[in-house]
């Protein structure tokens, strides 16, 4: 058994803004196991918000694979089991866990792995720029048949480009995602104001690491942990700040933790998001099977590129076409 891992760069549509900062193209990795004639590969978006880079995960997975050189017998099975869950959480992992599930998947054919809705409705996002042009995002979405937006801010402006949007899409159901934002802001009186908009969720208001704030302030509109929460060790930490927690392959570190995630989000009372970062098909594909299960779903990132893989995903009437995966 071996892995091999390269970069890829793909161009976006149009520059993709969040509150920090923006970008016109997604790097991404992407890892490959081989074992005999047969081989599965997976897609990760290392991330510098958690330290991450291009390089750092492409080492991470090459010292992987020199690792697997110090044992003589592996199997898929014993290496998923045993050796995978060693390394930390995050891109690297998640590329080599979601790899092994599709070489799996390959032995255990025709029988699916998973059960996986044929559609399913995702968010497409409306990125960060002024009112008008927020606007126009939202109503071209909503022509297309859009059904849930997700929307980027920031700390600025922020009632005048939700009240924009919600003009232009009247029927979409909306998120909003602050990216850890709005600390500064008076946030008891910024949840009551949106409520005459409809809001569906608001996520990650506050930085990762200062949750606390948002304990005992009352909040009408559903709160979402996204960088506060990665993995199930870190759900007793969300208890009375949040009502839902956004899980995301690239934070779990594969679609292994993903699962044990969302148990023991479901088990504590939370409700399931499962969002991802920009990427292809490939890196969509992974997340289906919790997705399949989740409360809301953002998997629009192939939307974003200008160019999608071969053979990806079709997006349609706000809808994610998905071809049964993991057979």
């Amino acid at each position: 058994m071996k892995f091999s891992a390269h970069h890829e760069r793909f161009e976006l549509a149009r520059p993709f803004v969040i509150a920090r900062g923006s970008r016109t193209h997604q790097d991404v990795v992407v890892a490959t196991v081989e074992i005999g004639d047969r081989s599965g590969s997976a897609e990760c978006t290392p991330y510098a918000r958690y330290g991450e880079s291009i390089d750092s995960v492409i080492e991470q997975i090459e010292h992987f694979n020199l690792q697997l050189k110090q044992h003589s017998v592996l199997s898929p099975g014993w290496v998923h089991q045993q050796l995978v869950p060693q390394l930390p959480a995050g891109a690297a992992r998640n590329a080599i866990d979601c790899a092994l599930w599709r070489l799996n998947a390959q032995a255990s054919f025709p029988a699916p792995l998973f059960e996986i809705k044929p559609q399913i409705v995702t968010a497409l996002t409306v990125s960060i720029d002024t009112p008008v042009n927020m606007a126009q995002q939202a109503r071209e979405l909503s022509r297309q048949g859009a059904k849930l937006l997700k929307v980027k801010l920031d700390a600025e402006n922020v009632i005048e480009r939700v009240a924009a949007v919600r003009k232009q899409a009247p029927k979409c159901e909306i998120i909003l995602d602050a990216n850890e934002a709005w600390e500064a802001l008076a946030l008891p009186e910024l949840f009551q104001a949106l409520t005459r908009y409809d809001i569906r969720m608001i996520e990650q208001p506050v930085p990762a690491g200062k949750d606390n704030l948002l304990k005992g302030i009352p909040h009408p509109i559903s709160l979402c942990a996204d960088e506060s929460c990665h993995t199930s060790d870190d759900i007793a930490g969300m208890i009375g700040c949040y009502e839902m927690v956004n899980i995301k392959l690239d934070k779990t570190g594969g679609l292994t933790e993903a699962i044990k995630l969302a148990d023991q989000a479901r088990k504590q009372g939370l409700e399931i998001m499962v969002g991802c970062m920009v990427g292809t098909s490939l890196a969509m594909e992974a997340a289906l099977p919790v997705a399949s299960q989740a409360d809301l779903v953002d998997l629009d990132g192939p939307v974003l590129l200008k160019k999608d893989r071969e053979n990806g995903l079709v997006y349609k009437n706000g809808l994610l076409v998905a071809r049964e995966q993991f057979r």
